[in-house]
């Protein structure tokens, strides 16, 4: 079953809900990137918080929101993108991270990422100047630390949960996430009862493991049985990298002469990677010729 994420809004129109079944997406990452259990954890909660991120913050095809973490943990910086048309890319610094299990049995997500750092979001709408907003990690479990940045700089009250099972082989058996915002109007008794309800719910993973989708997910979310939303929109998620060959040659085309002439030279050709996807592109010593010559022109 393809990967999915749907938007929603509570019958009562106080609550918008977004909820994620992310496994194939993470588990495309994590192939892409051969990460760890602990680096795959936190890529993987990265790349559904950015896809939740973007479902409720992008409305164009153009548009493109970016997610960037950089706490003081073993894994290093964590850099992911999202789009409106529900794609999300991503890498990590350092993908070969495994931990101990934390004090609940859980890999220990806060511990890979750190307790301090920054998160930073940066959002490109209708072709503007891209902006950005940033609040130091709470947590570093990223949930708590995403809906502190949803608070602070963009003052939307929410609740976000993110998950990601992990097997003994590294593979992903399953990652998700919703996440829950107020709109004006809320009351506290409201959002005292949504509170009360999303501590009772079980792992995203979990719930995805016991067959749940998406949208019975959000459902679970908001606590008011079927009748008690009204979903907006459904659309598929995948790991997708606009990244070309094309790209990577105006990207060398712009350096100096004399650094292409050095691929070249010693190394007769030249191979660029892609941090986001890790495809490779190799380029021949002709097409470096004439790549250095569009630089003179």
């Amino acid at each position: 079953m393809a990967d999915e994420i749907i938007t929603g809004i509570s019958a009562d129109g106080l609550f918008r809900v977004f909820a994620v079944d992310a496994t194939q997406t993470v588990q495309e990452a994590q192939t892409r990137h051969d990460t760890w259990s602990a680096a795959s954890a936190a890529l993987g909660r990265a790349l559904v918080a950015t896809s939740l991120l973007a479902a409720a913050g992008l409305k164009n095809a153009d548009d493109l929101l970016t997610v960037r973490i950089k706490g003081d943990g073993p894994v290093g910086a964590i850099i992911a993108d999202g789009t409106a048309d529900g794609t999300v890319r991503g890498y990590i610094q350092v993908p070969h991270v495994n931990l101990p299990l934390n004090l609940v049995g859980k890999i220990d997500v806060a511990k890979a990422v750190g307790k301090k750092g920054l998160l930073v979001v940066t959002k490109s709408i209708d072709g503007s100047e891209p902006f950005s907003g940033q609040v130091p990690l709470v947590s570093g479990e990223l949930g708590e630390d995403f809906a502190y940045y949803l608070s602070q700089s963009e003052q939307i009250p929410a609740a976000i949960g993110l998950s990601v099972f992990v097997n003994a082989d590294n593979s992903i058996a399953h990652a998700g996430g919703f996440m829950v915002q107020a709109l004006p109007g809320a009351t506290d008794d409201a959002l005292a009862k949504l509170e009360t309800n999303i501590k009772t719910l079980p792992l995203v993973s979990e719930m995805l493991k016991s067959g749940m989708t998406a949208t019975q997910i959000a459902k679970r979310v908001l606590g008011m049985g079927d009748t008690g939303i009204k979903i907006l929109k459904s659309q598929p998620l995948k790991f997708a990298c606009p990244c070309s060959k094309e790209h990577f040659a105006h990207v060398i085309a712009t350096l100096a002469r004399k650094d292409v002439q050095q691929m070249i030279d010693q190394d007769h050709g030249a191979e660029a990677v892609c941090k986001f996807c890790g495809n490779k592109y190799h380029y021949t010593e002709e097409e470096l010729v004439t790549l250095r010559d569009q630089e003179e022109d």
